[in-house]
């Protein structure tokens, strides 16, 4: 929910994508390749089933119910629950911890509400439910030295009032330490419009000793986006969503937003045909981008993909640029070259054995070699000099 058309006070600042934060990380990408649109579809018919999800409604209460079995059934087992009071109706805050291998004590949390106001609300904010929900079930067996906490907050449409009791009752008496808020809120798009921008959002407000790495942050999330999504970024400023709690408590924050706004959000055509599931796709492939990023996700490889490391070799390595690939095995392999920011450079097939690759005509640099078969990958840096 946005209390104030955005266009109007927008100073928005259009960034040509500066891709030197970050480089193209296979193991990120291979994550992202699998956001699926149809569960993401499948999710927003039935948010929007649901009907007007007010606090205090049956509406909401299945729809909490909902998402509580939907990550039972993902397979977490730290879910939470938060009651607070809105206007004299209870509802609930879910919260759902992943712990990370390293920092197991140091959250990024990833957060949209889940109320609705005068409508369904399929964009409002049944998008932002639909991505972080498949946020979670791509992130659920990733190694991510930094611990997840993915929060449903109620009380958004009544004025933030979810996230303020959640950061009041846990985040300052628990002294929470969090690395990143980010913020999920209307990513829908707009029906019959060219969606193809995302608003990434900085904190600009008081106090403004998060400023700079709210900047930070928000920088590298539209970066993630140029390298694995589809969609052009666009910095502006956060305002009226379930980050502002946490930013007045001096928490670093960023979110997204759709470009196109929607017209037809807290009414009832707020629904699926007046928005663009495709542009939630888009949106959900960068989020995960970035959540990986943010999270520091590490690549584990299980013991079938070991044994095909194991039976892979690449030299030289560095290389000037006639590289030997050795199979000690009866497959083929499918042969992929990127280079850093991912950008397919070479594609080859190659059948089990010993083969020589000649890449003497790319430039100096570091590559990555991906290799597949039918059943795995194996990613192989190499470096040409």
């Amino acid at each position: 929910m946005k209390s104030f058309p955005q266009l109007a006070v927008l100073l928005c600042l259009f960034t040509a994508l500066n891709t030197s934060a970050q480089v193209f990380n296979p193991y990120y990408s291979s994550v992202v390749e699998n956001v699926s649109a149809s569960n993401i579809l499948d999710d927003l018919e039935t948010f929007v089933d649901f009907g007007v999800k007010e606090p205090g409604t049956g509406a909401i209460e299945d729809a909490k119910n909902w998402i509580l079995e939907r990550y039972q059934t993902l397979g977490y087992a730290a879910i939470e629950t938060q009651d607070f009071n809105v206007f004299g109706q209870t509802t609930t805050n879910i919260i759902v911890t992943k712990t990370g291998s390293v920092y197991p004590n140091t959250f990024l949390i990833i957060d949209g509400h889940y109320d609705t106001v005068n409508g369904p609300g399929a964009n409002d904010n049944g998008s932002g439910t639909a991505l972080i929900l498949e946020l979670a079930r791509l992130l659920k067996d990733v190694d991510t030295e930094y611990s997840i906490k993915f929060i449903h907050f109620s009380g958004e449409e009544e004025g933030l009032i979810g996230s303020e009791y959640y950061v009041d009752n846990t985040v300052i008496p628990q002294n929470l330490d969090i690395k990143l808020v980010f913020n999920i809120d209307e990513v829908g798009g707009v029906a019959g419009m060219n969606n193809n921008t995302i608003t990434c959002e900085r904190d600009e407000s008081s106090p403004n000793s998060n400023n700079a790495a709210s900047a930070q942050a928000t920088q590298e999330m539209a970066n993630c986006f140029g390298l694995y999504s589809n969609l052009q970024t666009e910095i502006s400023f956060a305002y009226a969503s379930d980050y502002v709690p946490f930013e007045n408590n001096g928490e670093v924050i960023t979110g997204l937003y759709e470009k196109n706004e929607s017209p037809y959000t807290h009414s009832p055509d707020d629904i699926i045909e007046n928005m663009d599931p495709g542009y939630v796709f888009e949106v959900t492939k960068g989020a995960l981008g970035s959540a990986l990023h943010f999270a520091v996700a590490k690549e584990t490889l299980g013991i079938s993909e070991n044994s095909l490391a194991s039976t892979i070799v690449l030299y030289p390595n560095p290389s000037t640029g006639k590289v030997n690939i050795e199979f000690n095995s009866t497959s083929s392999f499918n042969i992929t070259v990127t280079d850093a920011l991912g950008k397919v450079v070479y594609t080859t097939f190659l059948a089990s054995g010993e083969n020589l690759l000649d890449l003497g005509f790319l430039n100096k640099g570091i590559y990555y070699c991906i290799i597949k078969n039918d059943e795995t990958s194996v990613v192989k840096k190499l470096i040409l000099h």
